[in-house]
């Protein structure tokens, strides 16, 4: 429990709270803008500077925000204003947001899918994790889309987190109630003009989406294979008992799912204390995950960047379009066991134990696959 109370210590410290997100029209050389189309089942919060509240809304609903990230951004960082709305040439700044209904959510996903070129036409799904405030999710998809420079149309589905680390039942309650909502969403960009659907999913956010997923199967209503990229699963806070189980009842996934785990998580150590049972993003045992149909990446060589080690995921998305490339391309091969390589990439050294090749990683991290 000494280590519950640490956490809630750390997570209580420098939050952005109601009235966080002010619009503002300054802008700054070198500064980037990007637009983020928003699906959520939280409750609207029409308090100046807000949008959305940590309650639970009374369905799906939707928005657009478009955001600027400074000309000095650090990767993996979010570089937060002390004083709404903040200053444009230092900190993430919101440059506009708008409240849509589905018609307007449709439209406005069409209209930025229609900037890219026929057969690079793709979404990049974002689903934040437990104890998450709206702002935190929104400026972190931002930096998730600025830091690996993917031309992705980037889509962030966030459900009603309380934002209070002592809201853990209260969270996972929501992110049940959520399942019915992303599955909507995942239809509605599978049957857009989408090439290819990627999705993130982070700490709890990965209930929704294994959840979500094996809904959809239980629907005898798949979605479109072909349209279906990268499933990525960071830090996930999943009983790893229920996830095998999930995967041992539905089968091999078509795609596998690429799992990123570490060690040293200590948010997920509590979680493990609060909700009872290892997590998957901690499990030690990355050789039956591989036999289920994982592609696992060890992130625990890894410096984090916050003290509880579980946003390591962040750090990583400068090198996403390297990653992803690499994970689409793996020529399989069968081998009798894991193989140890060092692989020296752009100054750095990534040791890898992999049963195929996985040419393109730039940080210290452990991948570990069988099919």
């Amino acid at each position: 429990m000494i280590l519950v109370a640490a956490l809630i210590l750390a997570a209580c410290a420098g939050r952005p709270g109601p009235g966080s997100l002010i619009e503002t029209d300054a802008t700054a050389p070198g500064a980037r803008t990007h637009e983020i189309l928003i699906a959520t089942t939280r409750k609207r919060d029409t308090t100046r500077g807000s949008l959305f509240s940590g309650e639970r809304g009374g369905g799906l609903d939707h928005a657009v925000a478009t955001v600027s990230v400074p000309p000095d951004h650090k990767p993996g960082a979010i570089e937060w204003p002390s004083i709404p709305p903040g200053d444009p040439t230092k900190d993430f700044t919101l440059r506009s947001a708008a409240y849509l209904d589905d018609k307007g959510f449709s439209a406005e996903l069409e209209r930025q899918l229609a900037k890219r070129p026929r057969g690079k036409r793709e979404v990049f799904l974002f689903v934040h994790g437990y104890n998450t405030r709206f702002p935190e999710a929104l400026y972190r998809m931002t930096q998730l889309k600025h830091d690996s420079n993917m031309p992705s149309v980037a889509v962030l589905f966030t459900w009603a987190s309380s934002g209070d680390v002592t809201g853990y039942l209260y969270d996972t309650n929501s992110a049940t109630i959520a399942r019915d909502s992303l599955e909507r969403t995942l239809r509605a960009l599978t049957s857009s003009s989408a090439d290819r659907v990627n999705i993130l999913a982070h700490s709890m956010g990965n209930w929704v989406l294994t959840e979500t997923i094996r809904q959809i199967r239980i629907s005898g209503k798949p979605l479109p294979a072909r349209k279906i990229g990268l499933i990525a699963m960071a830090a996930p806070d999943v009983d790893v008992d229920v996830f095998k189980a999930q995967l041992r009842s539905s089968g091999r996934p078509e795609r596998p799912y690429v799992i990123l785990v570490s060690r040293d998580d200590r948010a997920l150590r509590a979680s493990s204390l609060l909700a009872g049972g290892e997590r998957l993003g901690a499990y030690g045992d990355e050789e039956e995950l591989a036999k289920l149909g994982a592609v696992v990446v060890d992130l625990t060589a890894v410096k984090g960047d916050d003290a509880a080690n579980h946003g390591k995921f962040a750090q990583l998305a400068q090198v996403a379009p390297e990653l992803n490339q690499a994970l689409q391309s793996l020529e399989l091969r069968q081998q009798s066991g894991p193989t140890e390589t060092t692989l020296d990439v752009v100054g750095n050294t990534a040791k890898a134990a992999v049963t195929f090749p996985l040419k393109i990683l730039t940080a210290p991290i452990t991948i570990l696959s069988r099919r």
